[in-house]
Formats: structure tokens, sequence, C-alpha cells
């Protein structure tokens, strides 16, 4: 079986990303939305530099994301971070999506917020939205993650995973790529992977200490995501 692909999100420090420079790992995101992992242009451009010294045979791709962004903000950011993908996690619809993927030339991945269990009306998910058939031949890869009333994502909690059949059968039909985010970490990540064998994983939080990226927890997370 194919390797999972590895996301390694909300990177800021640049002396993290030099010691990530012999990992396995695909895509490395930033975060340019508001958030504590928020990243400038400026900051994002520094980071990206690193990524030319990149030791592993396959550099990663770099991933800016963001929630509910307009054309001009993205407009400023490609002027200073040229992205290789941008990611969606707000509320953007079809039509925003082939828009940015038109203007900027990039790969779009689109997040979906999915509930956790225990929900206020005492159902196991609620969905924000159901996935339309427009974004089939504009997306190139569906990310779930947990839903946050105020982020967007980026919680560190799990979502109820027995509901990832239902958009993995959806990824299928349409050979769109998809990706599981939301509260993984290297102690839960490899039942993920053997459960529901997702194109790929998305982690953030689950390799931080104090807040801040943790080079040994994120060597412990490929390893164990590559070694199945």
């Amino acid at each position: 079986m194919k390797n999972t692909v590895v996301k390694i999100c909300g990177l800021q420090d640049v002396e993290v990303l030099k010691s990530m420079l012999n990992l396995p790992v695909d895509y490395i995101g930033f975060v340019f939305a508001n958030s504590r992992r928020q990243v400038t242009a400026e900051d994002a451009n520094i980071l990206l530099e690193q990524l030319q010294d990149w030791q592993h045979e396959t550099r990663p791709e770099s991933v800016g994301v963001f929630v509910n962004p307009d054309i001009d903000f993205l407009s400023k950011v490609m002027e200073q971070a040229p992205l290789d993908v941008i990611q969606l996690h707000g509320q953007e619809d079809a039509v925003f999506c082939e828009e940015v993927k038109r203007k900027f030339g990039v790969k779009v991945f689109k997040a979906i917020s999915v509930h956790s269990k225990g929900t206020e009306n005492g159902s196991e998910l609620m969905e924000p939205h159901v996935i339309a058939n427009d974004y089939i031949g504009v997306i190139d890869a569906l990310l779930l993650d947990t839903f946050d009333p105020i982020y967007g994502g980026g919680s560190g909690q799990t979502f109820a995973w027995e509901q990832i059949p239902h958009y993995q059968n959806w990824s299928k039909e349409h050979g769109v790529p998809l990706f599981v985010a939301g509260g993984l970490e290297p102690n839960n990540v490899s039942e993920l992977i053997a459960k529901y064998h997702p194109y790929g994983v998305d982690v953030s939080s689950g390799v931080e200490s104090n807040g801040l990226k943790d080079i040994e927890k994120i060597k412990a997370f490929t390893e164990r995501v590559k070694q199945i």
C-alpha cells in the first residue's frame, strides 16, 4: 500500500523547519488565518526559503491555510510568499475555489468541518454543510477537520471518526484525495490509518509542547505514519 501522505501544519519557527530537513514530510502548512499559529507573508517567505535546502528525496509542497479570504488578500500573500497550495478552511464556495485556482495556478484544498461526538442536541454528528458536487473537478483535495466555532479548525480535538467513510465514498467516487486532521498525534495516528486508510493526515497541535512545535514529536508522528 502506498505510504500515507504527511502534512505538518502551523509552522512558525525557522529552526524547527531546519530540523525537519531529513524527514519524509509531504506538505508544510503555514496559517494565515486568525490563530495563535498565524504568520505574515513576510514570515512565510523566510520559512519558504528553508524548503530550498530540503535534504530528503522529495521536497514538501507549501500550503497556506486561509479562512474566508478575499482575492486581494490572497494576492498580497502570494506576491511575497509563492505557495504551492491554498487551503480554504471557511465557507468558500466552488466558484471562489475555481477563481483561486485559475488566478494563482495553485492546487486548492477545501476543508470540511465535522462535529465531534456529544453535540448540544445529542446527535453524534452535525454536518455544517453537505459536500456539493460543484467542487468536483475544482478542488485537489478534501480535508476533514474537527469543527471549531472560533477558528474553523485547529482545535486539537478529534471528530467522530466513524463518519469518515461517508466522505471517503464521495472522495473515491470523484477522485478527490482525502486528508484527515483534528486531534491527531503520534499515539493515535496509527489507529486512524489502520482503520480508514486516508490518502493523507494533517497534524498541528499534536506535535507541539507548550504551544510550540516539538521536533521530537514531529519525528515520532512522521515515523509512525510512514512505517505503516
